[in-house]
C-alpha cells in the first residue's frame, strides 16, 4: 500500500521548499496525505481488512504529530499547507 515513484515525486516537487527538499515537515505531510487517501479508498473496497485499518490509524497519528510540530514552530506555514492539502485544521 505504498506509494508509486512517480506520484511520490510529484507530491515532493509540489510541496517542496526549496529545490533539494525531500524531508521538510511540510513534504512529509504531503506523502503522508496521498497514502491516507490510497488506504481509505482501500478499506471502503475491502472493509475486513484490519491489518490495513491498524496501518491508516498509525499513519493519521504520525501526520497529526507533523501537524502539531509544524504549528508549533511555523503557523503562517502550517495554516497555508492545510489549506492546500485541504485538511481540517
Amino acid at each position: 500500500m505504498s506509494l508509486d515513484k512517480h506520484t511520490k515525486e510529484e507530491v515532493t516537487k509540489k510541496f517542496q521548499l526549496h529545490e533539494k527538499d525531500t524531508g521538510s515537515a511540510d513534504v512529509q505531510i504531503a506523502i503522508l496525505t496521498e497514502r491516507i487517501i490510497e488506504l481509505t479508498h482501500h478499506l471502503r473496497l475491502n472493509s475486513k481488512d484490519h491489518s490495513s485499518r491498524l496501518g491508516l490509524l498509525k499513519l493519521v497519528g504520525q501526520r497529526r504529530k507533523l501537524l502539531d510540530y509544524l504549528q508549533e514552530t511555523d503557523t503562517p506555514r502550517y495554516l497555508s499547507l492545510v489549506n492546500r492539502l485541504g485538511l481540517r485544521k
